[in-house]
């Protein structure tokens, strides 16, 4: 007799900022159905929630101002939130950047306590290219790509308060965090895109989904 493997429901946040079509046609490739979606009901339905990003923090977070109650609420029941870039930086508490553009301080979500910094000025900036990770905590996003290179593009880095938020670590200058992740796991971002790294993207992608199922 044979069985049906069930599929893992991704709602994919749709705020106005996001490589949508991209994050989707990676997601769709490792397995996932996926729900394109701005209506933070989808939330409480969904397997995993993925938080897209692409421009600055404070128009980041003046968009997805909707949804932050529902963002909060799913990631306290424990649900799978997987920020990407600026989706990332986001899940922090706050950005240098909302500062250094003059327009003062903008929360983030602060579902991992930190700030994201700009690179040193005597960098080129944004960082962009391939470059290396190095896992430095055990993490169902990260099996299997330890020392794979991975698809940057960004200004600032996240800095979080606590050092075990940092999953793996890449080097521009200085080392940085390229993933983080909450105590409790199941909130976590990349710095890089997974939808354009190739391999090494679209195996963390389908960890993503397994893991989503696994909950």
């Amino acid at each position: 007799m044979s069985t049906t493997q069930r599929t893992a429901e991704v709602a994919l946040v749709d705020y106005g900022l996001g490589n949508l079509r991209s994050v989707t046609r990676g997601l769709e490739r490792v397995g996932a159905e996926v729900t394109l979606t701005d209506d933070p009901g989808d939330f409480d339905v969904a397997d995993g929630i993925v938080l897209p990003g692409v421009g600055a923090f404070s128009e980041g977070m003046e968009n997805a101002g909707p949804y932050r109650e529902a963002l909060v609420d799913a990631a306290a029941a424990g649900r799978p939130l997987f920020g990407i870039c600026l989706g990332m930086q986001m899940l922090l508490t706050s950005s240098e950047e909302a500062d250094i553009e003059g327009q003062g301080e903008v929360q983030g979500l602060d579902l991992i306590p930190g700030r994201n910094l700009r690179f040193d000025d005597r960098l080129k900036v944004p960082h962009m290219g391939w470059n290396e990770l190095t896992v430095t905590r055990e993490h169902p996003l990260v099996e299997g790509v330890d020392g794979n290179y991975a698809y940057f593009v960004h200004s600032y880095y996240a800095a979080p308060d606590e050092p075990d938020a940092t999953v793996a670590t890449t080097d521009y200058g200085i080392e940085f965090p390229a993933i983080v992740a909450n105590e409790a796991g199941n909130v976590f971002g990349t710095q890089f895109h997974p939808e354009k790294s190739g391999e090494t993207g679209l195996r963390i992608l389908r960890n993503f989904v397994d893991y989503c199922l696994e909950r």
